[in-house]
């Protein structure tokens, strides 16, 4: 009996819609940073608005991404009514919208920069490209590697217990900062940042700026964690509350986990970002 060799699943990053997304988002970032004309905007308004076909399976991908599950069983029946619902999408409309979208992309932006960003959750998102674009009896073995890829993300919950930098005592409003659009709401997004700080707006454009886990971002961090660091010290000298002083003392030194990361992740600059709101926050009260 002669072996059947199934040729694995290609992932096509230009046809992802997950990843199309993510770096539109980071150009729309960059460019608000740097103070020029956005161009990415135009095109996420344009080709992501309410109703089309790429907005719709865009939503299927950040469904999966989001949401959470405790257990693995109800996970494989998500993951599976998800493909379902992805199947549902007429395809040709996908199809040229796709096209329309990419060959927008090549007319604004030069391809092999453009698709030098780095993008979160990659491996998660060549995955869900997988069941969305091919079917179970193309590759059986590479399918089920790649949802199972999909269920490991979605029964990954962790503890928020180390995301609290601030505690009720110290500020009562959480202002959250978000880098991605899919987390922001597009038309708001230069109000967003017109409250950030010199400092905040120096992080973020690095940021947003670095195309790869480059050491450049690290060092960049690096330098600037030492005043953060000096700065929450004195300023809990100045607070008359012991019990406050010390949980910003123990917030403080949470500081050294993002010092000894190997790669500095999305979240963090959040945190960084967060460390800077805290201190302006703290300077209005003392």
């Amino acid at each position: 009996m002669e072996a059947n060799f199934m040729k694995p699943l290609k992932h096509n990053k230009v046809k992802n819609t997950g990843i199309l997304f993510e770096l539109l988002v980071r150009k729309v970032a960059s460019e608000i940073m740097n103070n020029t004309n956005s161009k990415a905007l135009p095109v996420i308004k344009k080709f992501f608005k309410e109703g089309t076909s790429l907005s719709a399976e865009l939503k299927l991908y950040k469904t999966l991404l989001d949401e959470k599950f405790t257990q693995s069983d109800k996970a494989d029946k998500f993951v599976s009514a998800v493909v379902t619902a992805r199947h549902k999408i007429n395809e040709d409309a996908l199809r040229k919208e796709k096209y329309a979208l990419i060959r927008e992309i090549k007319n604004r932006f030069e391809l092999e920069e453009f698709f030098k960003a780095r993008v979160n959750n990659y491996t998660e998102l060549a995955s869900i490209y997988k069941i969305f674009e091919y079917a179970e009896s193309e590759n059986p073995a590479d399918i089920i590697r790649s949802k199972d890829t999909i269920i490991e993300h979605v029964t990954n919950i962790k503890s928020t217990t180390d995301k609290k930098v601030v505690n009720e005592d110290i500020t009562k409003e959480d202002k959250e900062i978000r880098i991605l659009a899919s987390k922001l709401m597009i038309d708001k997004f230069n109000q967003k940042y017109k409250a950030l700080t010199s400092d905040q707006k120096a992080l973020l454009r690095e940021y947003v700026n670095s195309i790869t886990d480059s050491p450049a971002l690290k060092t960049f961090i690096e330098k600037r964690i030492p005043t953060i660091k000096n700065e929450l010290k004195t300023l809990s000298k100045k607070i008359d509350n012991k019990v406050t002083a010390i949980k910003l003392n123990e917030v403080t030194n949470m500081l050294d986990k993002i010092s000894s990361a190997k790669v500095i992740k999305e979240s963090h600059v959040l945190s960084l970002l967060r460390y800077y709101e805290l201190i302006g926050e703290i300077k209005k009260v003392i």
